[in-house]
């Protein structure tokens, strides 16, 4: 499941990367990800009244949670494809259980 959902995420940025001109080298994915990041915590501040909402309701602030959520896991998941990184071995050394291939 890890390899093939890295492989999909691979796929859908490196055609989004060839659309609009983006050259992803060592560090897009590193820079990317922090990007990322901070959107995730951009918009988490909003959900936890840290933020200005500027206009958004609640249902939006939950929508803009999982599209940022989703986009740092799609993130993590391009730089461990771009540096050759074996997550699922290493989720079960650190987190102690096997990820499903489901």
């Amino acid at each position: 499941m890890m390899k093939k959902l890295m492989q999909q995420f691979e796929m859908a940025s490196a055609t989004y990367a060839a659309e609009n001109g983006l050259e992803r080298d060592e560090d897009w994915f590193m820079l990317k990800l922090q990007e990322e990041l901070g959107e995730l915590t951009q918009i988490w501040n909003k959900t936890t009244g840290r933020g200005r909402r500027k206009g958004m309701t609640e249902a939006q602030l939950a929508m803009a949670l999982a599209d940022e959520t989703a986009d740092v896991l799609g993130h993590i998941l391009l730089f461990a494809h771009r540096n050759g990184l074996d997550l699922a071995a290493a989720i079960e050394r650190k987190w102690r259980f096997r990820p499903s291939e489901e």
